[in-house]
């Protein structure tokens, strides 16, 4: 497996995590209500071309599982055939066929993460913090993995900027893709997560910022 990610420091096993706070919360409503308002015409666009190409709803909500492990809905644009869940499992290869031809382009962009700007503003996410994962999942943490859920997931963070694309290619031909997750990449990107949390700065929220946006761009920090 090949992946560009940093080392997780053992050493940082024993160092608390440093939870939400109230200047970061008031940044996620500033942040996340200016964003919308100057993404509108985006949304209006992006939710056009999903309509036109499969039926079904534009947008597509799953039950995640948020801070103090209280579940939430997560929105995003749909990217898959309606009813993709019943049809496959809840994680899904790059080649996946339920995903459509407008939702690979969304998924390759993260145009489709958009709409979870308005979970930021509902208070369910922040902008930068741990993966929301499914409740399925869940039930796998370990008791220092479940650190995890003392804070707010985030719209990005250190394990969707280093696991996104080489996850999702690695998932592509595996018999049980659910359980290939579990057994290999769920406590990767936790314990990504978990050091991000420890020394969780602003410094290391811009440094989280500029990684997201050269992945996008195509390139790899």
């Amino acid at each position: 497996m090949s992946l560009d990610r940093p080392a997780v420091d053992s050493a940082r096993d024993e160092v608390p995590i440093r939870g939400d706070s109230a200047i970061r919360r008031l940044v996620d409503v500033v942040v996340s209500a200016v964003a919308l308002a100057v993404v509108s015409p985006l949304l209006v666009l992006v939710a056009a071309f999903v309509k036109a190409e499969s039926r079904g709803p534009v947008i597509y909500t799953q039950e995640r599982i948020g801070k103090h492990g209280r579940p939430f809905r997560i929105v995003k644009f749909r990217s898959m055939v309606a009813d993709a869940e019943r049809l496959g499992p809840l994680v899904s290869g790059r080649r996946d066929p339920r995903i459509t031809r407008v939702g690979a382009i969304l998924r390759a962009t993260k145009l489709d993460e958009l709409p979870q700007l308005v979970n930021v503003l509902r208070g369910d996410m922040t902008l930068i913090g741990p993966r929301a994962d499914v409740a399925r999942y869940v039930v796998h943490f370990t008791a220092d993995e479940r650190q995890l859920l003392a804070v707010r997931p985030g719209l990005t963070g250190p394990s969707a900027v280093y696991f996104t694309t080489d996850q999702a290619s690695e998932l592509d031909g595996v018999t049980d893709p659910d359980a290939y997750y579990v057994a290999h990449q769920l406590h990767p990107k936790l314990s990504l997560d978990l050091d991000y949390l420890r020394r969780r700065s602003v410094t290391a929220d811009v440094g989280i910022l500029w990684r997201t946006v050269s992945v996008l761009a195509g390139a790899r920090s």
